[in-house]
């Protein structure tokens, strides 16, 4: 175990027993701000800017140190840890909620269906999957596919910024409204805020629908073509065909 690993592990065991207590009717110790919002909601690994101050050279250095993460109940029952793939110095990061059954099987990002759609999106920009990076904002699969808790993507969400900070591409692409709160606002809403221009530490951030969403409602396939439209202008990039159906 690493110094990092060592402390991680520390703060838990704290956190721990400063919750027992409080939950026996003992009182606990004066807590600052940020160490009452630890216990209420869980670590904010929030990091300025984009998480420089974990020291990571590369995105391999990054993987190899979450590469058995420990650090939430995520880590309980996942197979295997979905880091991420994609071009090292992609212009475009695609970051999406949480990994799937088969993302949690192979160990790679969006290879359901939603996955699939996904390429087909990337291919009508111009691009192909090759020339993108692509990943979530947690790394492990949640139980039963529900949403991540606030904690766990709170535990995430340096390292997702440090994998920002590292590729340093010209645009994020948050799909779906939990990147978004993560990454934009924890009040975001998907049906108001998508399609709108956010900054990311400097980083125009285009938030839209997730693919998962357009396989049960394709008619939201005209609002992510309109999103991903400004995205190409943005890179410079030609229009050469929609969607599709």
């Amino acid at each position: 175990m690493n110094v990092r690993e060592e402390v991680a592990d520390l703060a838990g065991q704290i956190k721990r027993q400063l919750i027992n207590s409080q939950e026996i009717g003992l009182d606990a110790p004066f807590l600052s701000t940020n160490s009452l919002n630890y216990l209420k909601e869980g670590p904010q690994m929030d990091v300025a800017p984009l998480g420089e101050d974990l020291y990571f050279n590369s995105l391999k250095e990054l993987e190899d140190f979450l590469s058995s993460c420990e650090r939430c109940r995520l880590a309980t029952e996942r197979k295997n840890i979905v880091f991420g793939e994609g071009l090292p110095d992609a212009r475009v990061v695609f970051v999406g909620e949480a990994p799937g059954m088969k993302e949690d099987l192979t160990g790679k990002p969006f290879v359901g269906q939603a996955g699939k759609l996904l390429t087909n999106i990337i291919k009508a920009m111009g691009l192909t999957r090759e020339e993108v990076y692509i990943c979530n904002i947690v790394k492990c699969r949640p139980p039963g596919n529900r949403d991540p808790e606030p904690d766990e993507i709170g535990m995430c969400l340096s390292f997702v910024k440090a994998q920002i900070s590292l590729i340093k591409p010209e645009i994020v692409c948050t799909l779906g409204r939990i990147p978004a709160q993560g990454l934009v606002d924890k009040d975001f809403k998907i049906t108001r805020d998508r399609g709108q221009w956010h900054h990311l530490v400097g980083i125009p951030l285009m938030p839209t629908y997730h693919p998962g969403y357009l396989l049960r409602y394709s008619q939201a396939k005209r609002h992510v073509w309109e999103d991903m439209q400004k995205i190409m202008k943005e890179l410079g990039l030609s229009d050469p065909r929609g969607l599709g159906d």
